[in-house]
Formats: C-alpha cells, sequence, structure tokens
C-alpha cells in the first residue's frame, strides 16, 4: 500500500507503551526470511565439495546484478571478510526488504490487487540483521511498514534525486527508487537516518522467493496457538490450532496474513513472522538441512533467483557471516519489533516511540546486546511446553521487569560486553524461544 507524501514534521511526536496498530482495509504482502536470506547461500559455498560443479554454476548464473551501496552518502567501501576463516567479518549491519511487488509474481491476489504494486512495489517487509563485532549477540530488527518517519532524498532511476519528506510511511521508500536497485538504496538510506547507524550490506526478496525457500528446506514447523482462518491471502488460510508445516504458498500466506493472527494489525504480523523466523533458525540449526549438499543447491537457487543484493555482500562476505551467525547461537538472537507509539493524527499509523527507539538506536550504534523484558507481541504467545524466557538472551539472563520504568542504565554480565534491558514496551524473543502464532479473540 501507497501512502501519499506529507510534509508535516514530526520532530516533538511520541506515543508511550505498546499500542494496537490501527487496522487497515487490505492485507499486504512480505517477503520474509530475513537475515537467513543470505545466510543459506554461504552454506552452499563452504559445501561446493558435495555439490557438482554445474550445479555452482547453476546458482552464481542465477544471481540478479548488485545494487551499489558505496558511493551512497557517508558510506565507503567495507572491507571484505576473509575466507574460509571468516574471522575479519566483524560487525554486521544489514538490511533486508520484502517488496510486494506483483510484476512477475503470479497468482497472487485478484486484477485489482495485481495492479496495486508494479514495478519496484512497495518495501512492506523491513528487517534489520545486527551481529555484534565480538560475534557474542545479534539483533534482528523489524520495522513496521507504517510507520511514520522522515525519508531523505534518494537517488532515482533516472539520474536524479527523489524528494525527500519530514514524515512519511516507511514503506514508500523502495517505489521512490524508480527501479529495485534504486529503491533498496533508499530503504538503506531511510533506515540509517532512522537509527543513526551505517548500513554496508543489504538484500531484497520477492513472494516467490519466500514460497521457494519454505519449500526448498522442506517445510517451516509452526506452533499455532489459536486457528487462523484469513480469506485475504492466497491461498486462503483455514488452519487448526496445533503444529503444522508450512510449505511454498501457504508459507507465504501465513506470513503474509494479518486478519488470522493478532489483533489484525501489522504490529501482530510482525509478532507472527517472528515465530516463523525463530522456529525456521531452529529448524536449520539443528536438523540435517545444512549438511545436505543437495538441500542446500535447492536453497541457494531459490534464494539467488528471487533476491537482489547489494554489492558488498559477496560469497567471503556471506560466508563470514555464515560463521558469525553460528557463533552467536540461537539463545544470543533476539527478534524485535522497533518500538513505536500510535500516531495522534492518524490512528491506522505509527511514529517512533522516542524514549524505547532511542534505548535501541544508542544500543545498535553502540554494538551492545540487548535484553528483552516485554512480551513476545499480540501476534504470539510462549509455547506451554517451552521454559525459555522472552527476557533471556545470550549476553545476559535478566528476569522480565515488572515495573513500568525502563532500566535506563547498561547492565554488565561477568565476561560479556555490556547489554542494554529494553523497556517492557518492545516486544519480541529469542532464537531459542519457542512461540505459538495466535488470534486475539474479542
Amino acid at each position: 500500500m501507497a501512502a501519499s507524501g506529507t510534509t508535516s514534521s514530526a520532530a516533538g511526536r511520541t506515543a508511550a507503551g505498546q499500542i494496537r496498530h490501527g487496522r487497515l482495509g487490505r492485507s499486504h504482502p512480505v517477503g520474509a526470511l530475513g537475515k537467513l536470506v543470505g545466510v543459506v547461500v554461504a552454506v552452499v559455498l563452504i559445501s561446493t565439495t558435495g555439490v557438482a560443479a554445474y550445479a555452482l554454476h547453476d546458482v552464481v548464473t542465477s544471481t540478479k546484478p548488485p545494487v551499489h551501496l558505496a558511493q551512497l552518502p557517508g558510506h565507503t567501501a567495507t572491507p571484505l571478510p576473509s575466507a574460509p576463516a571468516g574471522e575479519s567479518v566483524g560487525e554486521v549491519n544489514m538490511l533486508v526488504i520484502g517488496s510486494d511487488t506483483r510484476s512477475g509474481q503470479a497468482g497472487y491476489g485478484d486484477a485489482a490487487d495485481q495492479a496495486a504494486s508494479q514495478g519496484a512495489g512497495n518495501n512492506d517487509v523491513n528487517i534489520l540483521l545486527h551481529i555484534s563485532a565480538d560475534h557474542k549477540s545479534a539483533s534482528v530488527v523489524s520495522f513496521p511498514r507504517d510507520l511514520e518517519i522522515p525519508i531523505p532524498a534518494c537517488p532515482t532511476a533516472g539520474g536524479g534525486y527523489s524528494y525527500a519528506s519530514s514524515q512519511d510511511m516507511l514503506n514508500t521508500a523502495l517505489s521512490r527508487g524508480g527501479d529495485e536497485a534504486h529503491g533498496l538504496q533508499c530503504a538503506v538510506l531511510t533506515i540509517e537516518k532512522l537509527t543513526g547507524l551505517n548500513i554496508p550490506y543489504a538484500a531484497s526478496v520477492t513472494f516467490a522467493g519466500t514460497a521457494a525457500i519454505s519449500t526448498a528446506v522442506g517445510g517451516v514447523n509452526v506452533c499455532l496457538a489459536t486457528p487462523i482462518v484469513d480469506d485475504n491471502v492466497t491461498p486462503a488460510l483455514n488452519l487448526s490450532a496445533g503444529e503444522h508445516t508450512l510449505v511454498g504458498g501457504q508459507a507465504l500466506a501465513f506470513l503474509r496474513s494479518r486478519h488470522g493472527v493478532g489483533d489484525g494489525s501489522d504490529l501482530g504480523r510482525i509478532s507472527n513472522q517472528q515465530v516463523f523466523m525463530s522456529s525456521l533458525a531452529r529448524q536449520l540449526t539443528s536438523s540435517g538441512t545444512l549438511s545436505n549438499p543437495f538441500t542446500l543447491y535447492k536453497i541457494a537457487k531459490a534464494v539467488t533467483e528471487n533476491t537482489t543484493y547489494s554489492d558488498t555482500v559477496t560469497p567471503s562476505f556471506l560466508l563470514g557471516v555464515f560463521q558469525a551467525v553460528r557463533t552467536v547461537g540461537l539463545s544470543n538472537m533476539v527478534f524485535l519489533q522497533y518500538p513505536v507509539g500510535e500516531d495522534p493524527t492518524n490512528i491506522n499509523r505509527v511514529i517512533p516511540s522516542e524514549y524505547a527507539a532511542q534505548q535501541v538506536n544508542q544500543a545498535l550504534v553502540a554494538d551492545q546486546p540487548l535484553v528483552l523484558t516485554g512480551t513476545t507481541g499480540d501476534g504470539a504467545s510462549v509455547q506451554p511446553s517451552s521454559s525459555a524466557s522472552p527476557s533471556t538472551s545470550a549476553s545476559a539472563s535478566a528476569s522480565p521487569s515488572t515495573s513500568s520504568a525502563p532500566t535506563s542504565t547498561p547492565t554488565t554480565s561477568a565476561g560479556s560486553t555490556s547489554t542494554v534491558t529494553l523497556p517492557p514496551s518492545v516486544t519480541g524473543q529469542t532464537a531459542a524461544q519457542k512461540t505459538c502464532s495466535k488470534k486475539i479473540q474479542y
């Protein structure tokens, strides 16, 4: 869904606590695998001895032309990690977006829906992967598509620059570039402006990529605390409570679903997506997926055919990221929703929740691990058999806070980097924590 530009200022606007984002009339699609999109390709490169030469060549020739980031304002060429050790990958900031474009994506919606988003489309999913320089922690931050924030002037396909907005929807950034490459550049510049980070790595994934990757891994196992019924996605969902293995189009529909999870808002959908992503992370690391060269080939083929990378995302970089993620471990990988509050001028939009967002931004810039004290969000609940605490991260084991006052002073664990304990309004989970998707019953 696109939104018209606005010139009103967002300065000084705050919203405290967790809010229920207004329900919009149509469901919006997502790309979906966050950081794992690049990681699985790296695994193939490690396993070339088990993959035929023609298969590796087939994967490489499927890769789309890269998007240039190094020449953007404030960017410099980033030193590449060495392979195979990959120790020099250091700190990683990588933005992965999911485009809602219907161009070349048959079967997603009716004619009107198909016409609603063509070309570059909109960046309806925005996920930042931050891996600490010491590889002891990772944060996966989801930014709501309806987040109203400043969007800078961005390079366009015609050689000029798009207009800057003091406040507009985040998901308009991709369409401002005029094509996928320049749109990805604009999304990077927008998240950099919001967080204060330098983001040298980026990728975008399509509908088809999400469906193909879930098929390549043999399906993703998810837990449903309540039935999920949603006729606003394709294919329609009618899933009973319990365990399900989602494959292809059904996995995509699950990730796109908004009406079937949470309170029907995009914020509930984000926590539902975190259920899927954390389950996928556990599945990849605990099964034989990553040791099967034929499965790896299918994953790599699915990724490279449907994903566009920045020119900084090289095979050696991906190898370094893969090794860093393995070092971090599941319990040290925190999924969180960027802190937002309701826009006082529009209940269907959100704005940054000033204090909590500042806490997240400062921690990411300072490369500090994040500790959650809030809930898993409206679209998820802790699996009854799971003993993992939503506030537990790799670098600290803090109990969920019962106070409304956030912890502003970072805590320190023996032998670890100082950590930042986020206020209870920030929702999320660790990758190790087993959660179930749910629909709020009124």
